[in-house]
């Protein structure tokens, strides 16, 4: 549906640009919108790659083991109806991990990997189990502490200080992450007094 909106709008904008006799501004726009993705992109691939290879040293130097089992107890208070040695738990755990340091698109297939997990524990297959929305709702809001991209943006646009974000960051995705997940478990309760 989203498509079809955009090829909407689009189509319209062009035939309002040719009626109006305006098509060499949309050309104009077209192109150097085009050089700015383009120009965006290979910053952001940049400081994305450089923050990967950092996850892969903390990966080899046992830093994310060592972060995983940092917060195993707490992610399995939040996560109960999951085994603590289930896949799923590596897959959360890792997401998170990506997360914190502001890797979206890096925690995005380990969030993948971890719904995948807790749908083979799910009895239902028609609705969502309590730790698939905790999950989606604790990926949602996530705690982070550098974020990456950011930074990226900030430093492609010409920022004096990017890296000043971080603070406010770290604070606004902690209340976040809390709200969030008082609310679900606050909802979790609800749907748990409505099916007795």
């Amino acid at each position: 549906m989203v498509n079809i909106i955009w090829a909407v709008m689009a189509c319209t904008g062009i035939i309002y640009a040719m009626l109006n006799g305006t098509m060499d501004k949309v050309n104009e726009a077209v192109f150097k919108g085009a050089n700015d993705a383009i120009t965006l992109v290979i910053a952001l691939t940049s400081v994305l790659v450089f923050w990967l290879g950092m996850m892969r040293i903390a990966e080899k130097a046992g830093i994310l083991r060592g972060l995983s089992r940092l917060f195993k107890p707490v992610v399995s208070k939040i996560f109960p109806e999951i085994p603590p040695d289930h896949p799923a738990m590596g897959y959360i755990l890792a997401n998170f991990s990506a997360n914190l340091f502001g890797l979206g698109n890096a925690a995005t297939p380990m969030g993948i990997k971890a719904m995948e997990e807790m749908k083979k524990l799910n009895n239902s297959a028609t609705y969502a189990s309590n730790s698939m929305i905790t999950f989606l709702v604790i990926n949602t809001s996530s705690i982070t502490l550098v974020p990456t991209q950011i930074i990226a943006i900030r430093m492609q646009y010409g920022s004096q200080a990017p890296t000043e974000i971080v603070g406010t960051t770290l604070i606004a995705t902690v209340v976040t992450t809390v709200s969030a997940l008082l609310i679900d478990q606050f909802l979790r309760k609800r749907r748990e007094l409505h099916s007795l």
